[in-house]
């Protein structure tokens, strides 16, 4: 008995042509190239979690001593006043301190080497022939990214508003004062999700890790120092909520030209590296016979 093997038909379409990586893998594509940076994150997220817990609770017992301490003119509650205005308080500001720079850090050493370290070492061909994308690729970085980034943010945000609040009742502040206003609300991650945005836009820019670290500090620092000195005491708004909003909404929409931005260079970059090779002149063909 002869057995005839049945011809083979390929169709035209999806079967001769490259299917594109689905979302699913992406994802996981991200996570094990940026593990490094998403663990880091975590973990000083985790980090600043719990020591503004255990401290907190702290604080926030010292400050209930001293609220209940009558009369408030005897040693006893001096006592307390001093321990809280000396020990408490400088342990309580330099958390807050560390929390309001934790951005700046963001942007030095997290937002550059998303893109500009596949730029210097060459990488970036291999990724872009994976069937994933240059445009895909770039964004589903930015998505996963800025929104760990922004989360985390907005609520070691909420942990620090009541880490903090004692300390308005005794330091005359309040939620408006530049010192307070930055590490509360929607604004904290609205500054953590800008500082990730600008270090990735120029780090694409730049395409050199080292310089595009640098620029990125320094592009960080004068838009904080224009954002406190020049554009809060000019908000058509005046207390917090509103310029809560009002800050993080420019914020936003900075942030997302930032991310367009950076598209837009990932896509040129690629255009130019896909042009042909221009023909030799007629010079130097002479010049080769």
């Amino acid at each position: 008995m002869t057995v005839h093997a049945m011809p083979v038909r390929l169709r035209r379409g999806a079967d001769t042509e490259p299917r594109p990586v689905p979302w699913q893998g992406m994802i996981w594509v991200t996570w094990r190239q940026h593990r490094g940076l998403l663990i880091g994150i975590l973990a000083v997220f985790l980090a600043a979690v719990l020591a503004m817990l255990a401290v907190g609770m702290r604080i926030h017992q010292d400050y209930a001593a001293l609220a209940a301490c009558h009369p408030a003119a005897s040693p006893a509650c001096a006592g307390l006043g001093d321990y809280f205005n000396s020990t408490d308080w400088h342990e309580g500001n330099g958390i807050h301190a560390a929390v309001q720079v934790a951005p700046v850090l963001l942007a030095i050493f997290a937002g550059p080497p998303i893109l500009a370290r596949e730029f210097e070492d060459g990488t970036f061909r291999y990724a872009w022939t994976q069937g994933i994308g240059r445009v895909r690729w770039t964004v589903t970085r930015l998505v996963i990214l800025g929104a760990v980034v922004a989360v985390a943010a907005l609520a070691l945000s909420l942990e620090c508003t009541w880490f903090f609040d004692p300390f308005l009742r005794t330091q005359n502040m309040t939620a408006v004062s530049p010192a307070v206003f930055g590490a509360r609300g929607v604004v904290y991650a609205a500054w953590t999700l800008t500082a990730l945005c600008l270090g990735t836009f120029l780090g694409t820019l730049l395409r050199r890790l080292l310089p595009a670290m640098l620029v990125t500090l320094a592009a960080y620092l004068a838009l904080a120092a224009v954002t406190w000195f020049y554009l809060r005491g000019h908000y058509p708004v005046h207390t917090f909520w509103p310029m809560q909003l009002f800050e993080g909404g420019w914020l936003l929409i900075l942030s997302v030209l930032l991310a367009a931005g950076t598209i837009w260079l990932v896509r040129r970059q690629a255009a130019l590296r896909a042009l042909p090779e221009p023909p030799p002149s007629i010079t130097s063909v002479g010049a080769c016979r």
